[in-house]
């Protein structure tokens, strides 16, 4: 992916470098690296680091921690796309005698499965995978915390089912398996389970001293669907293209809006702070006003984060090499918040519909629901688009189905279906939206509205 600088303005690329230089400098980390995309390619890279004459630059890897749960996550996605399970199918189907079967695929991508956050003790980021050969040693003996699908509840072993389930339904190993349908065709080379030269080593920083202590670097064994890989910016850059865009050989845009899609409950806003949610193996976060998606990671000696705004069409990714300092998941958002806000994406010039589709044209307009007011609109993309004329209400697009029938894509009316009823004649009577009736009148008495219209009709006081 190439890096082109003069893509941004000299004052936004100075902000950028100030945020960096003063997250690595306030957080004390040995060295910190970042990059932002904006429409589809690296416009920004930057770093800083305590070793005078030297900065790492794009190729350069880093632990990425909990990110390798995304990576799982379109390994899964991948799965149920080619037919081979399907995300209410309980772990049992496919992984007897895990020890979780009763969750299903989907709470176990979404972290509401309710098992532990870890596995047992010693902590596993920093003592060898062989201590947990088997998924039993990672789960342990009493491996639910909460109640199936009530709440949301972080769980690494969860992710270690997930790569075990990629396992046993592939028939390799869940690196090999990574590399061949995501790292390779997405070009990604610089990802793998182990480090490969040149590559940052992880420190701990003391909290009340400038000194430092060399991590220990284990391999996490089981655990590694939910932690292991290493990467660059440069190839976290190409993945968060991905994760907005798509890519037909790996995942289709559509499902990676399916995972970008709040599917746990709310968690505890104490745990993770306001305006948090979590899709399937993507996290969501309200901040300033945006939408934000990614991921963060952490290991013993690493920090990475990777936060997408698709409306903007901006990602910013920040690797460090220590086991706390910068706030890396807010670095990012502010990177992001600083290209967007300096330099506003430039709209794509409206064009026109290729052909116009006479009968969504036809119900193109203002409709009814009781007294609200809405219009539906047909776009350039073909899809319908349904708002409120004024004041709040429920919005969302929707998709043809070729059968005169259209279903909703989000919001309110996600998966409900819309469809135009005629007359005998074949006109339009109403709209018939998830049992809703809208009408081109208000209580329309030439329409069948649920209980019927007064038939003195409309009156005032007196």
């Amino acid at each position: 992916m190439t890096t082109t600088q003069q893509d941004l303005l000299p004052g936004t690329r100075r902000a950028l470098t100030h945020r960096i230089a003063v997250a690595q400098a306030e957080g004390r980390a040995p060295s910190l690296v970042a990059a932002v995309v904006r429409d589809g390619r690296t416009v920004w890279h930057g770093s800083r680091t305590s070793v005078d004459g030297h900065g790492p630059d794009e190729k350069v890897q880093y632990r990425i921690g909990s990110i390798t749960k995304t990576f799982t996550a379109v390994l899964v996605m991948r799965l149920r796309d080619d037919g081979l399970l399907d995300l209410t199918d309980p772990l049992e189907k496919h992984l007897p005698d895990s020890g979780a079967g009763e969750a299903t695929v989907a709470e176990l991508l979404s972290h509401t499965a309710g098992l532990a956050a870890e596995s047992p003790s010693p902590w596993w980021e920093r003592t060898p995978g062989s201590l947990r050969p088997e998924l039993a040693d990672v789960l342990g003996e009493q491996p639910y915390r909460h109640p199936i699908g009530r709440r949301f509840h972080y769980s690494n072993p969860g992710y270690t089912l997930l790569g075990a389930l990629v396992e046993k339904l592939r028939g390799a190993p869940w690196e090999d398996v990574l590399r061949r349908e995501v790292l390779e065709p997405l070009g990604l080379d610089r990802t793998g389970g182990q480090p490969l030269a040149p590559h940052a080593v992880g420190w701990a920083v003391h909290p009340w001293a400038d000194v430092m202590l060399p991590e220990p670097l284990e391999d996490l064994g089981r655990m590694a669907p939910a932690g292991q890989l290493w990467s660059t910016t440069n190839d976290l850059a190409r993945f968060a293209v991905f994760l907005v865009r798509g890519d037909e050989r790996v995942l289709s845009a559509e499902s990676l809006r399916e995972m970008r899609t709040p599917s746990a409950p709310a968690p505890e806003a104490a745990d993770v702070g306001a305006g948090y949610a979590y899709g399937l193996g993507l996290e969501l976060r309200h901040s300033h006003g945006r939408v934000l998606v990614g991921h963060g990671g952490s290991l013993p000696g690493f920090l990475a984060g990777l936060t997408i705004s698709v409306e903007d069409d901006v990602a910013a990714v920040v690797l460090t090499n220590c086991t706390s300092g910068p706030l890396v998941a807010t670095v990012a958002a502010d990177l992001v918040r600083i290209v967007a806000d300096a330099e506003p994406r430039i709209p794509e010039p409206w064009r026109p519909m290729r052909a116009a589709d006479r009968p969504a044209l036809e119900l193109a307009g203002q409709w009814y629901w009781g007294t609200h007011s809405f219009a539906l609109r047909l776009m350039a993309d073909g899809l319908l688009s349904l708002g409120p004329l004024s004041g709040n209400g429920r919005t969302s697009r929707f998709r043809a189905n070729g059968d005169g029938t259209w279903t909703g894509l989000e919001g309110y009316y996600a998966g409900e279906l819309l469809k135009a009823v005629r007359r005998a004649d074949g006109t339009v009577s109403h709209l018939d939206l998830g049992s809703f009736t809208f009408t081109r009148l208000p209580y329309d008495e030439d329409a069948p509205v649920p209980g019927g219209v007064d038939p003195e009709g409309w009156r005032g006081i007196g």
